[in-house]
């Protein structure tokens, strides 16, 4: 599922001040970039249905490489996939649960009010 028309989306910022904030609002970078793009992941694990969901916050550099500190990145449309064991996981035809979606939209809030 894509969050089209975020605060977020096309947001420009430097790669450490973005690596540093989304670290502080729970999300994992383990060394999912090359020098073009890069991928922030932040894992739900619901309890209620026993199913992991991941919102993943995808960027592309404008200026520099990265993972240099000062390149400069621009944001995509969040993202929010369900893990499948072991397949990987999926965007699209899923049904996300309503509690999911709230706590995703709440997470691409933190993030945007952080990067102001």
């Amino acid at each position: 599922m894509k969050f089209e028309g975020t605060e977020l989306t096309g947001k420009e910022i430097e790669f450490s001040v973005a690596e540093h904030v989304l670290g502080e609002a729970g999300f994992v970078h383990a060394g999912q970039w090359d020098y073009e793009r890069v991928t922030f992941d932040y894992k739900f694990d619901d309890l209620v249905n026993d199913d992991v969901y991941y919102l993943r916050v995808q960027a592309y550099a404008v200026k520099g490489e990265i993972p240099s500190p000062y390149s400069v990145i621009k944001f995509l449309d969040p993202i929010l996939g369900k893990h499948y064991y072991p397949h990987g996981v999926e965007y699209a035809d899923e049904k996300f649960p309503k509690h999911i979606l709230d706590k995703s939209n709440k997470k691409i809030e933190q993030i945007a009010a952080l990067l102001k």
